[in-house]
């Protein structure tokens, strides 16, 4: 039997490898009707760098109108077969793919189940047979000598919503040995104040401390204090990286501020960019031979993990300043700029660059663990993969300044993978002569993942101010179905124009687009209707009756705009919500 060639049910999958040395084989295994596991072994006599493999099938193109990645932005479009793959690895995306119709059901969903090496992988349209080729390319990048490799292949093509096939991906993930998920405190899953967009660099402790004494009162429970804390330069580089000491010139007593706002009863947590060093630190001297390469834009390096000083230096460095300030959590900043290198030896004790990194996070949570077990760890979209939650408890969007569409987008991407790992939206930032239900859609629009605000509320109107606790005690009030319900992002080919969450009591539905909202199935004692709209209104279609309800209409500032009582009978209903408003149906 040719042990490089399976059936998965009703797919065949190929391995081809590109080398001499390793012997390949497959194996295949049903989970379950509809879902395939195919099992890879590749083996040498003597230890030795792979090379690279590919594992290939095709899928008909029957009712599969899009594909999803974890990095597909705004393009969730049908590729072809000739076209680039997708790049994955521990600190950089996920191994996983979903083709889906354009009614939002999965078509084939496909993981692997190696999130730590880098892999790419492709799904693109054969014209000839009208199919879909598929392929996961293994060992572009250098491994370190092995004489066994194992991984396996999962195929899913039950007939089901694609964001369940893709929870249960993301639940696979987190029972596989090594990737169990780290544990999440309650402040991780409430909203946080961040200094980013509204200090940038220039940092003065008694400034953060008054936003966060107002930031409190709304409803904030932690700050964020970013990037500028370590430097006296405000021209967003990098060169003064590296030491990762406060500038007495801003911060003179870091022990102090972290005590002054503890004491209005916040958590602290610290940005540090994990891997570089800048050209003006004193620790350029020690590192400038242990680099990755020289970024001359940024004026810094990125360190070599596979040293295992770099590794020791940047764990004490964090030990330190988690016992000498008190510190409740890090921001660990562009743990992707971490490359790749076909250098080895010389000191090294990891051929592979993505083996060294998870080495080096998983001995600095073990070790901040032992001094805090609470500690909070902020991850940046896009190393939010598997392997990623085993370190880091807090996913944060990347950077989206005042893009609230694209703010909705990233959050829910980040969810549909992420189980209970606490999302956070990126920092919210708007004029503050921006109309106050523009300026409420930035919050509406990342109702479903922990929001982090980044203005000075002492210069936003009284309005705005009004707005945010208004909807800062919505999302409070109502955290157990928008952060903790079951997720249903809706037509993903939109950006998600719709997105409901359910619990037993309540359903969640947000209108973000001119579509109608389609209520299916029984209707909890509480419906939450948001308008994620500029416009008066939103349409539902309920498709079973659901009684009398009383109803209460807000603005966007919370402000009450109607009560009434309400027949939900099958069928269309307009109901009258303002702009960024809600109604609370009961």
């Amino acid at each position: 039997m040719d042990r490089t060639r399976v059936k998965a049910g009703g797919t065949e999958v190929r391995l081809e490898g590109e080398g001499e040395g390793f012997r390949g084989s497959l194996a295949t295994s049903t989970l379950e009707s509809g879902v395939e596991l195919v099992r890879l072994r590749l083996e040498s006599d003597e230890a030795a760098r792979p090379p690279v493999f590919r594992l290939s099938w095709s899928h008909p193109l029957v009712s599969v109108h899009g594909f999803w990645h974890s990095g597909a932005g705004f393009d969730r479009s049908l590729r072809v077969d000739w076209g680039k793959g997708v790049y994955s690895k521990a600190t950089s995306g996920a191994p996983v793919g979903c083709l889906y119709d354009l009614e939002g059901r999965n078509r084939l969903t496909f993981a692997l189940s190696d999130a730590l090496n880098p892999a790419t992988f492709h799904a693109g349209v054969h014209e000839e047979s009208g199919e879909v080729n598929c392929w996961v390319r293994l060992f572009d990048e250098p491994l370190g000598p092995l004489g066994v490799y194992e991984a396996a292949l999962r195929l899913d093509t039950r007939d089901l919503p694609y964001h369940e096939a893709l929870s249960d991906v993301s639940r696979w993930w987190a029972g596989l040995p090594g990737y169990e998920p780290a544990g999440v405190p309650e402040t991780a899953r409430l909203p946080m104040y961040s200094t980013w967009y509204s200090f940038h660099q220039d940092l003065d402790p008694g400034r953060v401390e008054e936003q966060c004494r107002l930031a409190k009162e709304l409803g904030c429970e932690a700050v964020i204090v970013d990037d500028g804390w370590q430097t006296t330069s405000n021209e967003r580089g990098y060169a003064y990286t590296g030491d990762w000491e406060p500038a007495p010139e801003k911060v003179p007593d870091m022990r102090a501020h972290v005590d002054r706002v503890h004491a209005l009863g916040m958590k602290f947590l610290l940005w540090y960019s994990v891997p570089f060093v800048g050209l003006h630190s004193r620790a350029w001297h020690r590192f400038s031979g242990m680099l990755l390469e020289e970024i001359e834009r940024l004026g810094a390096g990125v360190l070599d993990p596979r040293f295992p000083e770099v590794r020791e230096f940047l764990i004490e460095t964090y030990e330190s300043a988690l016992r000498e300030w008190n510190l409740d959590g890090f921001k660990l900043d562009f743990v992707d700029s971490f490359g790749t290198s076909r250098e080895t030896g010389g000191g090294r004790d990891y051929d592979g660059v993505p083996e060294a990194v998870d080495r080096l996070l998983e001995d600095t949570i073990v070790r901040l663990r032992r001094i805090k077990p609470d500690v909070m760890v902020e991850f940046r979209q896009s190393y939010v993969g598997p392997l990623m939650r085993k370190y880091g408890n807090m996913f944060r969007a990347m950077d989206c300044p005042n893009d609230a569409v694209e703010n909705r987008m990233h959050t829910l991407d980040i969810r549909l993978l992420c189980g209970d790992t606490a999302t956070h939206s990126d920092m919210l930032m708007w004029h503050a002569e921006d109309p106050v239900h523009s300026a409420a859609l930035q919050l509406v629009n990342v109702l479903f993942s922990v929001p982090q605000i980044s203005v000075l509320l002492d210069r936003i109107p009284p309005e705005h101010v009004e707005m945010l606790r208004f909807w800062l005690g919505f999302w409070r009030e109502h955290r157990d179905v928008l952060l903790d319900g079951t997720l249903e992002p809706l037509h993903p080919e939109a950006i998600y124009p719709v997105v409901l969450a359910r619990t037993e009591s309540k359903l969640a539905a947000a209108a973000y687009g001119n579509a109608v909202v389609t209520l299916e199935g029984e209707i909890p004692s509480t419906l939450l209707v948001v308008n994620g709209t500029p416009e008066q209104g939103v349409v539902l279609y309920v498709a079973e009756a659901a009684g009398a309800r009383g109803i209460e209409v807000r603005d966007c500032r919370g402000r009450v705009t109607g009560t009434d009582n309400i027949e939900l009978e099958a069928g269309l209903h307009q109901i009258d919500i303002p702009p960024a408003g809600t109604a609370v149906l009961k």
